[in-house]
């Protein structure tokens, strides 16, 4: 097994913005910890940050606080850094052949928002044929309510584990993949 961490869009636009993430508590310091654990373990780390394509966008204008990566996120060290415009990592960017050069054959998906772009990027590497795994604790969301009803974020958050572990990933804690490589 060789794996990359990816860390998706982890950007102020979670913390400070529009959007901010709610659920699980601790997930950022988790997010961090899987960081600094991948890069002590030579594991490689591909940073996402989310851009939106409309030059008027309330969330994730290019170029805005909301966009930039968080500071805690944006000084640890990396080895790719990729730019995207909609939910899942793997479209319309050089992810799938970064990975395929590097033999890497595993992602553990880190980042936000559990429902969004973490569950579209999961889905999206194992139609690829790679392993996922999913970390419960260092992905996150917040509740949402529009025309079709409401969830709380725990529930949305919930709902996205089960179904990940269903068919599509191995979900497990930060600490328990941490434990998994020592």
């Amino acid at each position: 097994m060789k794996r990359a961490l990816l860390v998706i869009d982890v950007q102020n636009e979670y913390f400070t913005g529009a959007l901010p993430v709610s659920y699980p508590e601790g997930s950022f310091p988790n997010i961090l910890a899987a960081m600094d654990a991948a890069a002590a373990n030579g594991i490689p780390v591909v940073v996402v940050r989310h851009a939106s394509r409309r030059p008027d966008s309330a969330t994730f204008r290019q170029g805005s606080p909301g966009w930039e990566l968080h500071p805690e996120v944006a000084r640890r060290p990396h080895d790719l850094l990729l730019e995207k415009n909609l939910p899942g990592s793997f479209t319309d960017t050089n992810l799938e052949a970064w990975l395929r050069e590097r033999g890497i054959d595993t992602l553990v998906i880190s980042g936000y928002m559990t429902q969004m772009c973490c569950d579209t990027t999961s889905r999206q590497a194992f139609h690829r044929g790679f392993a996922v795994e999913f970390l419960a604790d260092a992905t996150g969301t917040l509740a949402f309510a529009n025309s079709a009803g409401a969830v709380t974020a725990e529930e949305l958050h919930r709902a996205v584990l089960v179904t990940q572990q269903l068919m599509f990933a191995t979900v497990m804690t930060t600490g328990e993949w941490i434990g998994s490589f020592r």
